[in-house]
């Protein structure tokens, strides 16, 4: 497959802390055939201001959603619908790339036809909680995989084909993980889906405990409305809760952060698990292979460090 182009869709509100990062670091790319959608969904601050400032080597676009009429699957098929590329990028206005391949390696595995979306690595700022960089660590490995059959992936650093999005809109009733209900409906298709290590990026979440209990609340609703046999009891809740705790102390104190992170590492994987907990209250067992994708820690993190690369990082400046 020829790439001629790639749109890149991002989905915003009141993003003017983290937006300019982004484009920064877009504009230091290799691969640079490509547009900017930006979809806001009623921005107060000083977001779109920031999006048509003068420097940015790539066009923008800049579209408008009402809030009260938004979801996460509406607001990307907008930003699609108005995409020229055969490929399209979707990112999350609070990331920005690591390398300045980022998007030549994210879009690289579509040279093979069977491949219907890809999703880089992630990995947290200075501002992440502890746990979070443990899952982190635990969702993007260290280690591209080519092909994979398991819908597992993140919009907020993923790229899909136009055209099976012309077959195949984002569901815009979910409140969550239209991205999972995509990529399941992408594997039934006979397509695969591939994980590139190298398309790394940063990825900025700085909430407090309501918002991640709401967080993973509303990702469990919209699961147990993607795979509805599904359930989460509170022994599972129990269950995930301590392994997940016990696990990110041991590594807190291997790092020797204990003392320090305990009551955040408490906190951060109550919110966890809760919210996803009462999500699942309606929800009718976790598949194995997605329960331990989501939620299980892995046994060592040594397993999940960053490979050495040969190209510099993009230097950011302050």
């Amino acid at each position: 497959m020829a790439l001629i182009n790639c749109s890149i869709i991002v989905r915003a509100f009141n993003e003017e802390k983290h937006l300019g990062q982004l484009f920064k670091g877009l504009n230091q790319q290799t691969f640079d055939d490509f547009e900017v959608i930006l979809v806001d969904s009623g921005s107060t601050d000083k977001t779109r201001e920031i999006a048509t400032r003068e420097g940015w080597d790539f066009p923008v676009k800049i579209l408008q959603i009402e809030p009260e009429k938004f979801s996460f699957g509406k607001s990307l098929n907008i930003g699609i619908n108005q995409a020229s590329g055969n490929v399209v990028v979707i990112a999350s206005a609070h990331i920005y790339p690591v390398y300045p391949d980022w998007l030549e390696k994210l879009i690289q595995p579509f040279e093979n036809a069977r491949i219907g979306l890809t999703y880089g690595k992630q990995r947290g700022g200075d501002t992440t909680h502890f746990s979070e960089h443990q899952i982190f660590s635990r969702w993007y490995p260290g280690q591209s995989k080519e092909q994979e059959s398991n819908p597992f992936c993140n919009n907020a650093n993923a790229a899909i084909r136009k055209n099976l999005w012309l077959n195949h809109h984002y569901d815009e009733t979910l409140t969550g993980l239209e991205d999972l209900e995509w990529a399941q409906w992408v594997i039934e298709q006979d397509y695969f889906i591939s994980y590139v290590a190298e398309a790394e990026i940063v990825h900025i979440h700085e909430d407090n405990p309501s918002g991640v209990y709401n967080r993973y609340r509303r990702e469990a609703m919209a699961f147990k409305r993607i795979f509805p046999q599904e359930q989460f009891g509170f022994l599972d809740f129990m269950q995930l809760f301590f392994s997940n705790l016990v696990s990110d102390s041991r590594v807190a104190i291997s790092e020797r952060k204990f003392f320090s992170e305990i009551v955040n590492i408490s906190w951060f994987r109550l919110m966890q698990f809760w919210g996803t907990y009462r999500g699942y209250q309606q929800s009718g067992p976790l598949t194995q292979e997605l329960r331990q994708t989501f939620y299980y820690p892995g046994r060592t993190s040594d397993h999940y460090k960053t490979e050495h690369r040969s190209i510099k990082p993009i230097q950011y400046e302050d």
